[in-house]
């Protein structure tokens, strides 16, 4: 079917049109074009940008399905319709695992500029033309890897497709090289839902050697995700609380509401000595966290595969039972603290946490049911936009008795946290507490987050 070039004089919220246009830098390949116009309506004067694929991305999920269009336009602010230039899609075998190597393509696409001017402005609103023919922004997609192998694509029951990749990732310096595995979901392609430090196994000289050709094993010594140390630190509030129970011979307790690779569970569970419950609704995503991630199930560590909402509810029902039946419930019932770390599963509404269903009333409650008399929740949260936050902090202080969050400082995250009792002082590690928990954090963790808890 022809391509109507008048379709595109208006805007349509939430249109995604592809299609194949010849390379006019080259007569034997074509290029992909995608356009994606705002679900929201931002201005009546509309804002036009383009964006090139850079080479050998062209079948990464960010660039070449319409969740990853999605968050590239929501990374653009302002922005009402986004145009993506690549080249077309290589024809691979269904076995095929792509490896990238960032290359330096300015000067490509500095020529395709030129050459695409007429077909970019033919992409653009009518209205875009009132003071006359309009500049094409060209905007620039910008992040920290440098090499990249996909070990295994794979399917899951409630995910969907998702991915396994090892990456190298720079660095300011040259002496070492860095090496990441990541976990990514296509229906969020550009948010990592779980990345760990890689250890080459063979203390070899690495220079030019490949990627693909090195051998790693996970490093679940240290938390690399942004927003993790941070959710860590948030336990640094019940500190006092921990210190008892270990006094007395007991492992604290955490719930983790989302495994992904697992990078939390094995850092509670293997530095801190927490006995740890996560909860993870596709076996699949386990399968991978256990091949991959280093994630392994003991006797204080246990994963539960299900719906977290459902899990919560029949906990908090076990709760309820055991207090009706005896004179209190059993504090191997009870949780120290809960840790909620999922993503909204849909792109078009932008890349947002928790998912709404897990700020509702009757989950916070089941929540704080199963909490210990100082227990907390933590939660990562990325929020939509400032109604989304403040909503989910007033249903967070309509159920629990203190509220306090760490600024990750990455222009995305958040973390609150939610105290079932007021807390009076934040804690302080002295000389005589160097054996304290607290101080245990600090030593795995910079103090800056501990520091930067502020109650709200």
């Amino acid at each position: 079917m022809a391509l109507d070039v008048h379709m595109f004089e208006a805007l349509n919220p939430s249109r995604f049109i592809t299609f194949s246009f010849p390379n006019p830098c080259n007569s034997r390949s074509s290029l992909r074009i995608a356009v994606l116009d705002s679900p929201i309506r931002l201005t009546d004067s509309p804002s036009v940008a383009a964006m090139f694929v850079p080479p050998g991305l062209e079948t990464d999920w960010i660039f070449s399905t319409e969740s990853g269009h999605y968050h590239l336009l929501f990374d653009s602010p302002g922005i009402s319709r986004l145009i993506l230039v690549g080249d077309q899609e290589p024809v691979t075998g269904h076995d095929s695992l792509p490896i990238y190597n960032r290359q330096d393509s300015a000067s490509t696409w500095s020529r395709l500029v030129v050459s695409l001017q007429p077909l970019l402005l033919a992409l653009f609103p009518k209205s875009c033309f009132k003071n006359g023919i309009p500049e094409v922004p060209i905007l620039s997609f910008v992040d920290n890897v440098i090499r990249r192998v996909v070990l295994e694509r794979c399917i899951g029951s409630s995910v969907g497709e998702f991915l396994v990749e090892n990456v190298e990732i720079e660095r300011e310096s040259f002496e070492t090289r860095e090496f990441r595995r990541r976990l990514r979901f296509k229906r969020m392609p550009n948010l990592i839902q779980t990345e760990i430090r890689l250890i080459p196994e063979d203390n070899l000289n690495l220079d030019g050697v490949e990627i693909q050709n090195i051998q790693f094993k996970p490093d679940t010594r240290v938390l690399v995700h942004p927003y993790l140390p941070p959710m860590v630190a948030s336990l640094s509030l019940i500190a006092s609380s921990i210190d008892k129970q270990i006094q007395t011979g007991h492992r604290p307790k955490a719930l983790c509401v989302g495994v992904g690779g697992g990078a939390l569970l094995s850092f509670l569970a293997t530095h801190l000595d927490f006995e740890v419950m996560g909860v993870e609704m596709d076996v699949e995503v386990l399968r991978v966290a256990q091949q991959y991630f280093g994630l392994v199930e003991n006797e204080f560590l246990h994963i539960s595969i299900g719906d977290a909402t459902e899990f919560l509810q029949y906990a908090s029902k076990s709760v309820k039972k055991q207090k009706s039946e005896s004179l209190g419930v059993h504090m191997s019932s009870l949780y120290d603290v809960i840790m909620f770390d999922l993503d909204s599963s849909d792109a078009r509404n932008g890349m947002s946490s928790p998912p709404l269903e897990f700020v509702r009333r009757d989950v916070l409650l089941s929540a704080r049911s199963v909490l210990s008399e100082h227990g907390i929740l933590i939660v990562n949260v990325i929020p939509l936009d400032k109604f989304f936050f403040d909503t989910l902090v007033h249903e967070f202080r309509s159920i629990f008795d203190d509220l306090f969050q760490i600024d990750v400082d990455n222009g995305e995250n958040f973390v609150v946290i939610a105290s079932v009792c007021s807390i009076k002082s934040f804690p302080n590690v002295t000389k005589e507490e160097i054996n304290s928990f607290s101080s245990r954090l600090r030593l795995f963790l910079p103090g800056a987050y501990m520091d930067s808890i502020k109650r709200i």
